[in-house]
């Protein structure tokens, strides 16, 4: 039975949904694994970040198993009672980070007109405290928070600086929790600290032009780690043929690609 196109703007959550069901009519038995993300994204006609958020949600229900290196597994569900819940999370992570890279941007441009010494101050205490040896992820995430929110109070608006930390949190949920727990480790933290350190800089030197792109930069290279391959192995028991995706019972129909 042919797929639906996806037409939602939570395209994340619609996808899940179509695999979901094939799951469950057993056109995907437990065991197998599901076609790649390359494939999927291009035979639903949409974004590989789009399926990989579908993904987790279904790791994170418990109907899938990401094996980084292979690819994607069927697995048997799990009781309701043992699935995390998601909560009324609708927004999925590479949507947060777009919105995130927009507005903060934004705010970082501003903020170099208004920039003051002990501004700059608040702003290094967190990069020298994410700097220190032998933090775990949660104290990172902390940390990463009080950069991100700090920038924001620059401007001297509650509730500019209550948004942009309600948006950070956002990212304390079971589907970028379980997108994290593949992507982050220590080179990526690295990365993102080298990161705030352009943004720093640029903000002392009062020039909002470099801030703003430094904002920039620094959330799509969040978004790009994020985006980095599960590592689908081509050779699997499902079969590519041009306008679906097909295991020999389930396809999915081609339509043009939209971005998410």
């Amino acid at each position: 039975m042919p797929l639906e196109v996806v037409e939602s703007p939570r395209l994340y959550r619609q996808i899940a949904d179509q695999l979901r069901g094939l799951i469950d009519r057993h056109e995907f038995p437990v065991g197998s694994r599901l076609p790649p993300e390359r494939e999927l994204a291009e035979k639903l006609g949409v974004s590989r970040p789009s399926v990989r958020e579908a993904l987790i949600a279904l790791e994170v229900e418990g109907r899938v198993r990401i094996r980084m290196g292979s690819g994607v597994y069927v697995v048997d569900p799990r009781p309701a009672a043992d699935a995390p819940s998601a909560g009324p999370v609708s927004e999925g992570p590479f949507e947060l980070l777009k919105a995130r890279e927009l507005i903060e941007s934004a705010v970082c441009f501003e903020a170099a007109a208004r920039v003051e010494p002990q501004d700059i101050a608040t702003i290094d205490a967190a990069l020298t405290a994410m700097e220190a040896p032998g933090l775990c992820g949660d104290e990172l995430v902390a940390l990463d928070r009080s950069f991100h929110v700090a920038i924001a109070g620059i401007l001297h608006n509650a509730v500019l600086a209550r948004f942009v930390g309600e948006l950070f949190d956002q990212r304390i949920n079971p589907y970028f929790q379980q997108l994290a727990r593949y992507f982050e480790n220590a080179d990526s933290w690295r990365a993102a600290v080298t990161e705030h350190r352009a943004i720093r800089d640029a903000l002392a030197g009062r020039d909002g032009a470099a801030a703003r792109d430094a904002m920039r930069r620094h959330l799509q290279c969040s978004q790009e780690r994020f985006s980095q391959s599960f590592g689908d192995v081509r050779a699997s028991g499902n079969t590519l043929s041009k306008g679906k995706i097909s295991n020999g019972k389930a396809s999915v129909s081609a339509r043009p690609a939209r971005q998410n």
